[in-house]
């Protein structure tokens, strides 16, 4: 299930946001030459009565006499739990067909469609080249492979970093291209086809099965393009900023999400698969800025995004790093997080369909593009260890609240929820060695 799991990632990023970054620009060390630094980290998250996710990385880095530096990356990932399927809830009992189209379940009166088979595990790797070209120029490139049983993704990536103002200024220019293909459990769904709901005994089922289908496989590109600045304001101050531009193409539906059709009275009629557009097209502007006081760091950014399918969001990310001195014989710390997010809803988000309209082109009934905010709070606490090695744990509660759509509710519908919330708890623990 990649485009749930997509969803468990954007979740995720805030919290793995600089999981292996332990060490602050504002108070990195030098490197030491010819040398190996190791981190390893353990995520977990868990959405109350949905999914739950568990996350292990190894970073090792390898920086060279000639400063030149290897980077390489394994992420495991395991999620299972319960994922809503896009259908809105009922007055009464709903029976909808699995994915693979191999069993059926149900759910019970007023509660959120969930499809509780939710499972995957994902194995990446990355690896990133950087070697100076000259005195103010650097140069990077790197791969990245991501496999889960049901998705592939292959990528590359370059950029090049020019310094200038005795290297107080730095601008950079970077790129991306991904190849991914889908082969989710059951076959590609044909867009705006009824899910199939029936004896799955009958002779007729897989024939019948088959014919909501397109084929057992689909692909999409995406290709990124990055414009950074990096300035160095005084001993104190560092700022940032970036633009990002980001076109996809291909097949950009999420394979087990539906949308319910309903009456007058809001009673289900029909449940068809989603239709999303075959492209999209993103661009963002990012600003970060870290400030050391006496003691404390303060790190603050902003990033708004807009796309072509007409959301638009909002991200406010702080942190603050405390030095608590010495714990238990070493140098300890605190940093407390808090992280906003704002967004509009896609222009062919729809929570349900009313039967009297014809069927639109584009429509999804999916949470994660429809309006929203959210807000995540943590604390983080870390310490040095054996020798300088920095051990740290960070312990997170994440909130994300939908928006009334403004759409109408009709009959049942005004009695069910059709925007619940999501609570969710992230834990982390990193070592650096």
């Amino acid at each position: 299930m990649k485009k749930e799991k997509l969803n468990i990632k954007a979740a995720l990023t805030l919290a793995t946001t600089a999981l292996l970054g332990c060490h602050n620009l504002a108070q990195a060390e030098p490197t030491e030459k010819d040398s190996w630094e190791f981190d390893a980290a353990f995520l977990f998250y868990s959405e109350v009565d949905r999914v739950s996710a568990g996350e292990a990385i190894f970073n090792a880095k390898k920086t060279f006499e000639d400063e030149d530096v290897l980077n390489l990356k394994l992420t495991i990932d395991a999620l299972t739990g319960a994922s809503a399927n896009g259908a809105v809830a009922q007055p009464t009992v709903q029976t909808f067909t699995r994915p693979s189209g191999n069993g059926q379940y149900q759910v019970e009166p007023g509660e959120t469609p969930l499809d509780d088979t939710f499972h995957d595990t994902r194995v990446q790797l990355n690896g990133q080249w950087t070697q100076p070209v000259s005195s103010n120029l650097t140069a990077s490139s790197g791969v990245h492979i991501s496999k889960e049983y049901d998705y592939l993704s292959l990528g590359l990536n370059g950029n090049l970093a020019v310094d200038f103002d005795r290297k107080n200024s730095t601008f950079l220019l970077g790129f991306s291209y991904f190849q991914d293909t889908f082969t989710p459990e059951g076959g590609i769904p044909n867009p705006l086809i009824s899910m199939l709901i029936g004896d799955r005994n009958a002779p007729t089922w897989d024939d019948d099965f088959a014919k909501t289908r397109l084929g057992s496989e689909d692909d999409k590109t995406t290709a990124d393009i990055l414009l950074g600045f990096t300035q160095v304001i005084n001993r104190r101050m560092l700022m940032q900023f970036n633009y990002s531009y980001s076109t996809v193409d291909g097949y950009l539906n999420d394979p087990f999400k539906i949308v319910s059709i309903v009456d007058i009275n809001g009673v289900t009629q029909d449940n068809i698969y989603e239709s999303r557009p075959d492209s999209r097209v993103k661009q963002s502007l990012y600003a970060q800025s870290m400030y050391h006081f006496d003691n404390v760091v303060l790190d603050v950014s902003y990033r708004y995004m807009w796309d072509d399918w007409e959301i638009e969001s909002h991200t406010i990310d702080s942190r603050f790093r405390i030095p608590m001195g010495d714990s238990l014989g070493k140098e300890s710390y605190l940093q407390p997080h808090f992280r906003f997010y704002q967004q509009s809803a896609a222009d062919f988000y729809r929570p349900f369909l009313l039967e009297e309209n014809a069927l639109p082109t584009f429509v999804s009934a999916d949470y994660r593009i429809g309006e929203m905010a959210a807000f995540t709070v943590g604390l983080k606490y870390g310490m040095l260890v054996n020798d300088g090695n920095e051990l740290a744990f960070r312990l997170e509660y994440y909130h994300q609240t939908p928006t009334d759509a403004g759409f109408e509710e009709p009959g049942v519908l005004n009695d069910v929820e059709l925007y619940p919330t999501i609570d969710a708890v992230i834990v982390q623990v990193t070592y650096s060695f």
